[in-house]
């Protein structure tokens, strides 16, 4: 997995969400990178940093119209249907500096009784940027009902921290829960019901001296 790239940067000279949805629409996406002081805005050809991403990177080094600045993707805004990033924002790092990163969590395998309820998407870590994994996995077949998954349990990737409390709950496993259908009996007993009033229903008496002949 190659640890780093370097994508070409254009600043920002509008803001504003006419001038980024012309960005957009020329296939480039408003960006922009933040810490250490530092505050700039630009736009990424979309193509180039979407396959950045299918390689799995996370440092970049982003040559922002000749001036360099070394980051790692902090946030992802995307469309209301999750289709396309509308938005990035960097955060500035040092290269060989550790910093601490939200990383995904990926659940594996089946309890042994019961569903696994997941608590936690995300985890904290401590690493150098290069060393930001994709996930961590964490591992569910040798748990039962009632058990809690702490972060504690996780094994972390070499040279990667756990920077989040070793106590932290990350998953739980319940009891599952069966659903009884019961409308077939229920409708059955509707209809004994009724047929039961059909069969015991009686003629009602005349009064005396009603329905009679006159006198």
């Amino acid at each position: 997995m190659a640890q780093s790239q370097t994508l070409k940067a254009q600043k920002r000279t509008k803001l504003g969400t006419k001038a980024s949805r012309a960005l957009r629409a020329e296939g480039r996406i408003p960006a922009n990178i933040q810490g250490d002081g530092v505050h700039l805005d630009f736009s990424l050809e979309e193509t180039e940093f979407l396959t950045s991403r299918r390689k799995h990177i996370h440092l970049y080094d982003l040559d922002i119209d000749g001036e360099m600045e070394t980051a790692v993707v902090r946030e992802l805004q995307w469309d209301t249907f999750g289709d396309k990033i509308t938005h990035i924002e960097f955060r500035k790092v040092i290269r060989g500096v550790k910093i601490e990163s939200e990383v995904a969590l990926e659940f594996y395998g089946h309890p042994e009784s019961g569903i696994l309820n997941q608590l936690m998407a995300q985890i904290t870590v401590n690493c150098i940027p290069s060393k930001i994994p994709d996930s961590i996995r964490v591992r569910v077949d040798k748990h039962a009902e009632g058990d809690h998954i702490l972060a504690s349990e996780l094994e972390m990737p070499e040279d990667v921290e756990l920077a989040a409390p070793a106590e932290t709950e990350l998953a739980t496993i319940v009891a599952a829960k069966y659903h009884v259908d019961t409308t077939a009996d229920e409708a059955e007993a509707e209809e004994g019901e009724e047929g039961e009033g059909e069969a015991g229903a009686e003629t009602p008496e005349t009064p005396e001296g009603e329905g009679g002949e006159n006198s």
